[in-house]
C-alpha cells in the first residue's frame, strides 16, 4: 500500500478527519467575511460651510405678523407646488406641465435613471459571475499531411462536444469595489437632487416669465387708456381750434403726443409674445401651440416663510448635488489608496467534454479546476501615489465647490429679502408720485380749459403721469418676481429627506 492508498484509508476510518473536511468551507466563508471587512481610506464627514445665525435683510414691514396659511398652500408646498401661493389657477396649469413636458426636465430624469441604472451595475460585482459557452466541433485530420502509419496519429473525422462552466470571484479584500457600489450611490443621489433643481428653476423660470408678461399686460392696460384719454384731449383741442381758441400749433401737439402713446402700445406687443413663446417651451409646447389671456397683475407678494439660515442646507437641492458629489469623491480617495494592495480572485471551471453527444453527462466525461489568484503591482514609478493626490485633490475641488454653493446660496436669499423690502418701499413713495402727478394733471387740464395755461403745461403733466405710472406697473412686476426668486432660493418645499435612499437605488 503506497502513501497516497494509505493517506486515503486514514481518512475514512478516522471520523474527526471528516469532520475537519467539513468545516473547511465554513473556514473559508469566515476568512472571506473577515478580509471583506477591511476598507482602506478615509470615511467621510460632510465638511463645514459658513453659516451665519441670521440672515442679514430683513423681509417687507406687510409681511409683520403675517402668518403662513396652514390650508394653503402649506400641503401644495409639500409636494413641491409652490406656485399656488399665489392663487392664480393660469400659472397653476402653466406650471403642472413643466414636470411633464419641460424636454430640460425629462433630460435631467433620463440622466437620473442613468445613474440609478449604474448602481445597480455596480452591485452585481460583489457577487460571483457565472458564465458558460457550449460548443461543438467536427474535425478532419488529413491523413497525407502527417505520417499516419507510423502511428503519430489517427487521420478520420471525429466529433467534439463541450459544455463549460467558469466562475470567479473579485475578493474585496480592501474595499474597493464597495467604495465604486457606495460613490455610484452618492452620484445617484446627487443626481437625483439635480432633476430637483432642474425642476425648481425652469418652474421657477416660468413663474418670472408669466408675471413678466402680466407686468407687461399692466403696461399695454395702462397704455389702452391713455391712449383713449389723448384720443379726448386731442377731440377738446380741435373744438377749441374751432372756436379760435387754441392754435394749429396745440392740435399739432396733441395729435404728436396721441401717436407716440400708440406707437409705445403697438412696442409691448413684441415683449408680451416672446413672454408667451418662452413660457410656450418651458412647458414643452412649440410657441403656436399656446396662446394665454389677457390680464394684469392685480396681488402683491404674499409674506413667504423665510425661516433660519442653517435649514438653507437641508432645502436647496443644488447643495444637496454639491454635497453628495463630495461624499462620492471621498469614495474614490479610498479606491485609489487600494490599489496599493494587492487583489484576490477566485476562480473555477468545471463541466463536461466529450467526442459523444451520449456520454456528455457520464462522470468520466467531467473536468473541473480551482484556484485562487494574487495580484500585486509591484513598481509603477509612483502612478498609484499620484493617483491618491489626484483623487484628494478633486475631493478637494468639490468642498470649495460646496462651500462656495452654500455662500451663493446665501446671497440669493439675502439678495431678494432686499429686494422685496426695498421693491415695498418704493412702491409706497411711487404710489404717492402718481397721486401727485395726477393731482397735477387736473390743475393743469382745468387752467388749460380756463384758458390760463397753454397746452405745453397740459402734455407735460401727461407725460409725467405716464412716467410714474409705469414706473409703478414696473415697480410691482419687479416685487412679484423677486418673490418667485426668493421662494426658488429657499427650495420651493423641497427637503434632502426627499433624496432617494441607498436601498431604493438598488432596488426600487
Amino acid at each position: 500500500m503506497n502513501r497516497s492508498e494509505m493517506a486515503i484509508k486514514s481518512k475514512i476510518q478516522n471520523p474527526k478527519s471528516k469532520m475537519r473536511q467539513g468545516y473547511l468551507p465554513v473556514a473559508l466563508a469566515g476568512l472571506v467575511l473577515c478580509l471583506t471587512s477591511c476598507m482602506v481610506g478615509p470615511n467621510y464627514k460632510r465638511p463645514s460651510a459658513p453659516i451665519p445665525p441670521a440672515f442679514k435683510e430683513a423681509p417687507p414691514q406687510s409681511w409683520e405678523g403675517a402668518t403662513w396659511n396652514q390650508a394653503q398652500p402649506s400641503d401644495g408646498t409639500a409636494k413641491g407646488k409652490w406656485w399656488e401661493i399665489y392663487k392664480d389657477p393660469e400659472l397653476d396649469a402653466l406650471e403642472e406641465q413643466v414636470n411633464i413636458s419641460n424636454q430640460n426636465v425629462l433630460l435631467a430624469a433620463a440622466q437620473f435613471e442613468e445613474a440609478r441604472d449604474a448602481v445597480r451595475v455596480a452591485r452585481s460585482e460583489l457577487f460571483p459571475s457565472l458564465s458558460t459557452s457550449p460548443s461543438y466541433s467536427n474535425s478532419r485530420t488529413s491523413a497525407t499531411l502527417y505520417n499516419v502509419s507510423e502511428g503519430n496519429l489517427t487521420s478520420g473525422a471525429r466529433n467534439q462536444f463541450e459544455l463549460p462552466f467558469d466562475a470567479s470571484y473579485a475578493i474585496d479584500l480592501w474595499g474597493s469595489i464597495r467604495r465604486e457600489y457606495r460613490g455610484l450611490q452618492e452620484t445617484a443621489q446627487a443626481s437625483y437632487a439635480t432633476l430637483a433643481n432642474a425642476q425648481l428653476t425652469y418652474q421657477g423660470d416660468l413663474a418670472e416669465d408669466y408675471y413678466e408678461l402680466r407686468g407687461t399686460d399692466g403696461d399695454i392696460d395702462l397704455l389702452n387708456s391713455t391712449v383713449k384719454l389723448y384720443q379726448d384731449y386731442l377731440k377738446l383741442t380741435q373744438e377749441q381750434m374751432k372756436q379760435g381758441v387754441a392754435s394749429g400749433a396745440t392740435v399739432a401737439q396733441a395729435v404728436t403726443q396721441l401717436d407716440t402713446a400708440k406707437a409705445q402700445l403697438i412696442g409691448y406687443g413684441v415683449a408680451r409674445a416672446q413672454y408667451e413663446h418662452a413660457i410656450a417651451v418651458l412647458t414643452g409646447k412649440p410657441p403656436s401651440e399656446l396662446s394665454i389671456p389677457h390680464g394684469a397683475i392685480t396681488l402683491t407678494p404674499p409674506p413667504v416663510p423665510v425661516g433660519v439660515p442653517s435649514q438653507l442646507l437641508e432645502r436647496r437641492p443644488d447643495i444637496a448635488t454639491a454635497e453628495r458629489d463630495m461624499a462620492a469623491a471621498n469614495e474614490q480617495i479610498g479606491i485609489a489608496e487600494a490599489a496599493y494592495y494587492p487583489t484576490l480572485t477566485l476562480s473555477a471551471a468545471a463541466g463536461y467534454e466529450t467526442g459523444s453527444l451520449g456520454k456528455l453527462f457520464n462522470a468520466s466525461s467531467g473536468f473541473w479546476s480551482l484556484g485562487p489568484q494574487l495580484a500585486e503591482t509591484l513598481v509603477d514609478f509612483g502612478k498609484r501615489r499620484w493617483t491618491v493626490k489626484e483623487e484628494e485633490a478633486a475631493y478637494d475641488a468639490d468642498v470649495a465647490n460646496y462651500r462656495q454653493t452654500v455662500l451663493t446660496a446665501f446671497q440669493n436669499v439675502e439678495d431678494n429679502l432686499a429686494a422685496l423690502r426695498i421693491l415695498e418701499d418704493e412702491a409706497k413713495a411711487e404710489d404717492v408720485a402718481v397721486k401727485a402727478a395726477q393731482r397735477s394733471l387736473d390743475l393743469e387740464r382745468y387752467q388749460y380749459i380756463s384758458g390760463i395755461v397753454d397746452y405745453l403745461g397740459v402734455i407735460t403733466a401727461q407725460e409725467t403721469l405716464l412716467a410714474d405710472q409705469v414706473t409703478a406697473i414696473g415697480i410691482l412686476t419687479n416685487r412679484m418676481t423677486a418673490s418667485v426668486l426668493l421662494i426658488e432660493y429657499l427650495g420651493g418645499g423641497w427637503n434632502t429627506s426627499n433624496l432617494p435612499s441607498t436601498k431604493s437605488l438598488t432596488h426600487g
